[in-house]
């Protein structure tokens, strides 16, 4: 999403650095320092620190690799915006020459730090944008104020190349993340679940890591797929399974419901977004396999359903693209300070 509204920034007529820190925390240890000092060297040897293997760029956007985000690493500007809970403790340091301080917030990052020192950075001064309600709400709790900008999506890469009508009903699709919180375990029971009462499920799961060793033969894997594949994969999907336990906010599945699968997800926060019971998709309670496989199973055997909620789900996302949110996203960083 930084290198999306980066480029769409770019293109309406601003001047875009995006800076890739070799450090990151702030005080690291003596151990730390030498990893992220041959972690910087190495980066910028060989340009493993731009996104171009699998998103173009607009060659407008400056993209720059930094030993830190030390201040004197960092371009003066009319705004900086902070992209993490670590880039957001050094941004609110920073002095008004590198520009209006913003923090955009995408997840509630207690799982990737210390919580005192996630929720401090809510509290900095910073104007916050987030992608979800629920975001909005843990700002409010905090007493802060959060601008709500939803997810633009790529509804041009994304388009329903096969009608949902003619896809094998039982063809599964899963992201596999090595972070618990992105509920893969729970997936993997649900889709062992639904194999018991339907032997002849096929499912594709895909993702950044190497296959999991422990991945059944009848579940086929794609590791980094290009966007060509990952196209063609959600059109062959009938059903498309999101088992977070928590999400900023789900772009797989919407890029899912974007290519005609219907979905099935947890009942969870940034799912909420765009995940309707019964509307848009089928949800269940987060951590409850079983539950996640009756919806499956469901939708297996009820075609019509299925197609309707992937024809109605497909119109709900339709309207969320990246020229509105770009938009907005613009106006908010060009507000009045």
């Amino acid at each position: 999403m930084v290198y999306e509204y980066s480029n769409r920034l770019s293109r309406r007529g601003h001047v875009v650095t995006i800076v890739h820190p070799g450090r990151l925390v702030v005080n690291p240890t003596n151990v730390d320092y030498v990893k992220n000092a041959v972690r910087y060297v190495l980066r910028k040897l060989d340009g493993r620190y731009t996104p171009s293997p699998w998103l173009k760029m607009d060659p407008k956007v400056q993209l720059v690799c930094v030993p830190s985000l030390s201040e004197r690493f960092v371009p003066d500007g009319d705004v900086v915006i902070a992209t993490a809970w670590q880039t957001a403790e050094w941004v609110s340091q920073y002095s008004r020459s590198k520009g209006r301080g913003f923090y955009f917030i995408q997840h509630l990052e207690t799982w990737n730090g210390p919580e005192d020192r996630v929720y401090a950075t809510w509290k900095a001064p910073l104007q916050k944008i987030v992608p979800s309600k629920w975001l909005v709400e843990v700002a409010r709790s905090l007493g802060e104020n959060a601008i709500y900008i939803p997810y633009g999506l790529d509804v041009d890469a994304f388009q329903v190349l096969t009608p949902p009508e003619e896809r094998r009903p039982n063809q599964l699709m899963m992201l596999y993340h090595k972070a618990e919180w992105k509920g893969c375990d729970e997936g993997f029971q649900a889709l062992s679940l639904v194999r018991e009462k339907d032997p002849n499920i096929r499912a594709s799961l895909f993702g950044v890591p190497a296959r999991p060793e422990a991945l059944p033969d009848w579940i086929e894997y794609h590791q980094s797929p290009s966007a060509k594949l990952l196209r063609e994969l959600y059109n062959r999907a009938a059903i498309f399974v999101a088992p977070s336990r928590t999400e900023g906010w789900g772009l797989t599945g919407c890029e899912a419901l974007l290519c005609g699968a219907a979905l099935v997800a947890t009942d969870v926060d940034g799912h909420r977004e765009f995940a309707f019971h019964e509307k848009t998709a089928l949800t269940s309670p987060a951590r409850s396999p079983s539950a996640l496989a009756e919806n499956i199973l469901r939708l297996i055997q009820d075609p019509g359903l299925r197609i309707q909620l992937a024809k109605d789900g497909f119109q709900f996302v339709r309207q969320l693209t990246y020229e509105r949110a770009a938009a907005s996203f613009e106006a908010a960083l060009c507000a009045p300070d």
